[in-house]
Order: structure tokens, then C-alpha cells, then sequence
């Protein structure tokens, strides 16, 4: 997600865990139980890390940092390792900066209710069982044990990734992270912890301040 480019509640009662399990045995009944938990949640937080390999220039990457998500469009990456980086979406706006570059991109965020990048996916953009062809996907050696993967292919194809996976907990439909696959052969992955749901997030968090001394451009694509 260079542009980079979740969250789901957990269910407490194993009856409860059990019958979400059944009603998962095929990757469409995954997908729609997974959107309405989705629908629940109206913000959340976790910290990640981000390894990217891959891409033209087969280079591999892990970074770490916080996530914060409030819908609708709202999002903050804030990277602290190996280097800050800074992705911001108040809803409208999208902010790219990379402290090292002196340099903040600007885009928008798309107007319609598709995902147009993974990490719109998150704040509320799109719908599994509308916009994705779902099936069963490989799951990452090091994701915890029982984790279910589930693939998603736009059925309309996008300009920033050819598919996403989201890995979770088949018994609470927590997020435990996601994949994604963009046009350059590069693979990300997304591995989330301390995710909490449903804190009431201000919309403060999601401000975007244009620090000093930074040359500002504008990208129509966004991310």
C-alpha cells in the first residue's frame, strides 16, 4: 500500500463463536458474516507491521507503527520504525508524509462507497459480498494457529491492488490482518495486535497539521 496501500468485535460466548463457525463453511457465508460485523463497528485501534516484499525492484521491507480508524473515510498510520512516516484521511483529504522527503502528497478520497484501495476498505468504503468475488485464501506461516483466510478479488478491477485477503479468527471474526497484491508484483502484509473496537475516537485524531518547510503536491489519484 504505498500510499498505504479490521475490526471486528469479539464474541465472548462460545455458543456463540460455535455457531459463527457454522455458518462459514463456504467463502461467501464467510464474507457475509463478516460484513455485518463489520457494520458494528464505528472506530478502532491496533498496533501493526508492515512487511512488504516483492515489487519491481524485489526489495523486502518491515515496518511497524499505530493504526487508528473511524468511519466513514477516517483514517491515521502513524509509522515510528525503521523511519516516521505519516498517512492521514480526515474523510475528505488524504495526506502522505515522509519526514526524509520534506514532502506531503494530497489526495482525495474517492466520493463513491467503493474501496478503492485496501485501506479505505478499513474506514468503511465498499462491501464484501457487493464489490468482491470471495474464496478460501492461503494463510501466512506466521499467523496464529486456526487463523481462516479469506481471498477478495474486486469484481471491478482497481488501479492500486489486484486482491486482498483479510485473516481472522473464524470463532469471534476478530481481524487478526490483512494481504494485499498490487499491479508491480509486490505482496504487503499487515499483521495487527492490541486491536480495540468501538473506543470513541475523536475526530481531532484524524487532523492532518502540514508541518513547516515541506514542499506540498497534490495527487488526483489519492490512495
Amino acid at each position: 500500500m504505498h500510499r498505504v496501500a479490521a475490526c471486528f468485535l469479539l464474541v465472548s460466548a462460545i455458543t456463540a463463536g460455535a455457531a459463527a463457525q457454522q455458518q462459514q463453511s463456504s467463502p461467501a457465508e464467510l464474507a457475509q458474516a463478516l460484513q455485518k460485523k463489520y457494520a458494528g463497528i464505528r472506530d478502532f485501534s491496533a498496533d501493526f507491521v508492515h512487511t512488504y516484499k516483492g515489487g519491481v525492484l524485489k526489495k523486502q521491507l518491515t515496518e511497524k507503527g499505530h493504526l487508528l480508524i473511524k468511519k466513514p473515510g477516517k483514517m491515521r498510520w502513524d509509522y515510528t520504525s525503521p523511519e516516521p512516516k505519516q498517512f492521514v484521511s480526515d474523510g475528505t483529504k488524504v495526506y502522505s508524509y515522509i519526514p526524509a522527503d520534506k514532502q506531503v502528497i494530497v489526495g482525495t478520497v474517492p466520493d463513491s462507497d467503493t474501496a478503492s484501495t485496501p485501506a479505505l476498505f478499513l474506514t468503511g468504503k465498499g462491501d464484501l459480498t457487493r464489490d468482491f468475488t470471495a474464496s478460501f485464501g492461503d494463510v501466512p506461516p506466521s499467523s496464529p494457529t486456526g487463523t481462516r483466510a479469506l481471498k477478495l478479488v474486486p469484481r471491478k478491477p482497481q488501479p492500486d491492488y489486484d486482491w486482498l485477503v483479510l485473516l481472522v479468527d473464524p470463532g469471534s471474526l476478530t481481524l487478526r490482518g490483512m494481504v494485499t497484491a498490487d499491479s508491480q508484483g509486490g505482496t504487503s502484509t499487515f499483521s495487527f495486535s492490541s486491536l480495540k473496537e468501538n473506543v470513541g475516537l475523536s475526530d481531532k485524531e484524524f487532523t492532518f497539521r502540514m508541518p513547516r518547510g515541506v514542499d506540498v503536491t497534490t495527487d488526483s489519484g489519492g490512495r
